[in-house]
Formats: C-alpha cells, sequence, structure tokens
C-alpha cells in the first residue's frame, strides 16, 4: 500500500515540532495509531510492515503478546506503583525469581530500573562499588545510553558526546569491526589484534589495569551499526577483565530477550558476564530497565542506589508475563529465529552480489545490519542513499530504522510471518533498486 502523506499528519508533526524537544526522528513522517503482530497503522490509516520492532521492543509482534496486554489491565485495576524501593511487594520479587533460572548458576541480585541507560548507570556504580576501583572501559562505536554516566561509556556519533563534556572515567579502545578494521587488518590472520590492543595501549600506557573496575561490552554492538564480533574477540575480553581483576558487563538492552538466537546475547559467544543489562524487550511493550549481578560480588549498602518507579508493578505484570511466554515457547523461537534468520541473510546477501551499494551484510538471529557504501572498493559510507532506501521503503509500507553511519537495522519481531517478511524484503530490494539502481 502506498503511503499517503495527509493534511492530519502533516498538522500532528508541526505540533510536535512546536512543543516537544528534538530527539532522534529522521525524515520519516510516521505517526502511529495502533497496531498488533506483524503490523502497524499509522493515523491515516496507512498500513506497514514492521522492520523495526520499535526499536527492538516488540520482540514477540507489534503492542506485544495477547497474555501481556490482559495482564497489565488486570493489574492496572489493582494497584500500578507500590513505591517497591521503598515499601515490599510479591509481583516484583516472582519476577526477579523466574528472570534468575534464564541466567547462568551463581546470578542472583537484581535491580530494577525504568529503561536501558539506567540499567547501566545501576551497573558502573556497582561495578566501582564492587571492585573499588574508579575506571570503566568501553568500545568505540558503542552505545550504553544518554544520561551522563552512560553516555561516558557511549561513543557511537559525536552528536551524542557534543556539548555534554566532561565525562566520567572511561577509556575507550578498538572494538572489533572486522568490516571497516580500525587497525586495517583483516580477520582472521589479524590474531584478534584489537583484543590485543587493549592491552598493549591503554592498559599499558593509559589507565592502570588496577584501577579499571569493568569492561563494558555489547555482545553485538546496536546503534553503532549492528556489528558482530568474532567469537574469540569476546572471549579474548572476557580474559583481559579476569586476569586483572574488572568486571565485565554485558549490555543486551537491544540484543538480549531472544533478538540474537538466545535470551542472552552473550550466550552466542561461550561467555559469562558479571552484570548484565536488560531492558526494550524485557517490558512487552512497557518501560523496565534490569540489572542482574553475580551473588559473589556482594550487595549494595542501604541509599547507595535506588529510585522511584523501579519495579512497577504494570510494567512487572508486563515483563513477567512476556517471560513466561518466552519459557513456554522457547523451543519454537529458537527454531523460528534460526529459519527467518537464513531467509533474511539469504536474501540480503544476494542483494549484496547484485547491488553495488550494499557493501556489508551481518547479524546474529533477527539483528541484522545492512551497511550501504558508495562501492565496494572504497567503502565509503553511503548516508543519503540508505537514508533514501528507508524512506522509499517507508513510502511503500515497510517500516525500518538505521543506526551506524550508514547501516539499516533489520529487526521484525520474531513471531513474524514468512509472508510478512518475504513481503518486506521485497519492499526493501525495490526501494534500493530505485533509490540507487545497480
Amino acid at each position: 500500500m502506498k503511503f499517503r502523506l495527509t493534511p492530519k499528519i502533516k498538522d500532528i508533526i508541526a505540533r510536535d515540532r512546536k512543543v516537544i524537544m528534538t530527539t532522534t526522528r529522521g525524515e520519516v513522517p510516521f505517526v502511529a495509531s495502533h497496531g498488533r503482530g506483524d503490523f502497524v497503522y499509522d493515523v491515516s490509516g496507512n498500513r506497514f510492515i514492521d522492520f523495526s520492532s520499535f526499536i527492538s521492543v516488540y520482540n514477540f509482534g507489534v503492542n506485544g503478546t495477547k497474555e501481556a496486554a490482559a495482564a497489565i489491565s488486570s493489574q492496572a485495576a489493582k494497584l500500578m506503583h507500590p513505591a517497591f524501593t521503598d515499601y515490599y511487594a510479591e509481583q516484583p520479587v516472582a519476577f526477579a525469581e523466574n528472570l534468575l533460572t534464564m541466567f547462568p548458576k551463581g546470578f542472583g541480585k537484581v535491580f530494577f530500573s525504568n529503561s536501558g541507560t539506567e540499567a547501566n548507570e545501576a551497573a558502573i556504580k556497582y561495578s566501582k562499588l564492587f571492585t573499588k576501583r574508579q575506571y570503566t572501559i568501553a568500545f568505540y562505536n558503542s552505545f550504553h545510553g544518554r544520561t551522563i554516566g552512560s553516555l561516558s561509556l557511549t561513543s557511537s556519533k559525536i552528536a551524542q558526546r557534543e556539548r555534554f563534556g566532561p565525562f566520567n572515567s572511561v577509556v575507550h579502545a578498538p572494538y572489533a569491526y572486522c568490516y571497516r578494521c580500525p587497525l586495517g587488518k583483516e580477520y582472521p590472520s589479524c590474531g584478534i589484534a584489537c583484543a590485543d590492543y587493549l592491552k598493549k595501549y591503554p592498559l599499558a600506557k593509559e589507565v592502570s589495569p588496577k584501577e579499571v573496575s569493568a569492561i563494558f561490552i555489547e555482545p553485538v554492538q546496536g546503534e553503532g551499526g549492528y556489528v558482530v564480533p568474532p567469537r574469540e574477540f569476546v572471549k579474548e575480553v572476557r580474559k583481559i577483565a579476569t586476569d586483572n581483576g574488572m568486571l565485565l558487563v554485558s549490555d543486551e538492552v537491544q540484543a538480549g530477550y531472544m533478538r540474537a538466537g538466545k535470551f542472552l546475547a552473550m550466550d552466542n559467544f561461550g561467555v559469562e558476564a558479571d552484570i548484565y543489562t536488560l531492558a526494550k524487550a524485557a517490558g512487552g511493550g512497557l518501560p523496565i530497565g534490569i540489572t542482574v549481578a553475580r551473588n559473589s560480588l556482594g550487595n549494595v549498602p542501604e541509599g547507595a542506589h535506588s529510585n522511584t518507579f523501579g519495579g512497577n508493578l504494570v510494567s512487572v505484570a508486563a515483563a513477567d508475563t512476556t517471560l513466561r511466554y518466552i519459557k513456554k515457547n522457547m523451543r519454537s523461537l529458537e527454531a523460528q529465529i534460526k529459519e527467518k534468520n537464513r531467509i533474511i541473510m539469504d536474501r540480503l546477501n544476494r542483494m549484496k552480489d547484485e547491488y553495488e551499494i550494499v557493501g556489508d551484510v551481518r547479524g546474529l538471529g533477527l539483528m541484522i545490519g545492512v551497511e550501504f557504501v558508495k562501492d565496494k572498493k572504497s567503502k565509503a559510507p553511503a548516508v543519503k542513499e540508505r537514508d533514501a532506501v528507508v524512506l522509499e521503503s517507508f513510502n511503500n509500507g515497510l517500516l525500518m530504522l538505521p543506526c551506524g553511519e550508514s547501516v539499516i537495522r533489520i529487526i521484525p519481531p520474531i513471531t513474524i510471518s514468512r509472508s510478512s517478511l518475504e513481503e518486506g524484503l521485497d519492499i526493501l530490494e525495490a526501494a534500493i533498486r530505485k533509490s540507487c539502481g545497480k
């Protein structure tokens, strides 16, 4: 269905620009109204196939599962805000107990907040508290949030950091972005030089390993371009942390909750972190942030960290119901992810072979990135072309989001039907063909 830009859509966007602070919107004039499953509709009745999962929030279909919706309605009628960080309530405790069954043995402490950046803020504080060290390490191209502590870790785009310094005590190192190796090498002959760089330079010349509390890592970089590192890189980072008494924090805000094929994205690499952060899909459509730590790290002194809305009962009801849905359907979800990954990657790789501007295709599970370039030899980022593809796809009924410098992320709901998936890929290829040619 061809998109119709109606006066109503124009009016809402104009009103928005008058009263809402600038955020991260692009040129896509999508004004949400309602949706379910594979599809979402705008205020003028335009229908879109969802390849965005609304920033990986609707992992199990637009507007969440029907069970989650029922749980939200039921809990909202009873009590929404229990002031859980000052009083007690059973529902958040039961959800935490249920959630911990999805983690490796030895994980037993959970903190609830309202978003991914808050989950990472808690992880920063806990890392410093548990190790009694003041520095943290993060990677170039990373995104951990926009509040000042997590923004200190973030280094995805200069626009995110410009004007907000000075930042916390964070040292950055190269991530294993093999398509654009920051060290000019090639995998696998590189010997995982980026991990070696961390030892030879930042930890030898900039900050003492004895002063580093934690290394923060995204198992798959999200906003930075859906970058999937080699398994050996993640294992080596784990070893560096262990050898130097540092904690490893796995930021699974976007990659967790089955998005990368497993409940914990880090499990794809055969590595355990010491602290995990989750959000986005965890709330089944409602805000929740989750920080999970090993029991052996200890506890947090009373009053050292808290918030107001963490553990609110409506979000917890949605989150617990969503988790129960995952556990009940785990085998089916894993099979769906594997098959749909195969369909998407086969199709995208054919596009890569056919179109000069499709430079790289990469991903885990249903967290897949397509990087656009001016040409395959120079690899110069094709930003305008990428944006044109997103807009042309939108105009023909496909909702997607960009990331990185010139990447489109393919993140449909895990439960998307095959017919919707293939229709969406048809729209994407037609947009590439029209906007950019062969």
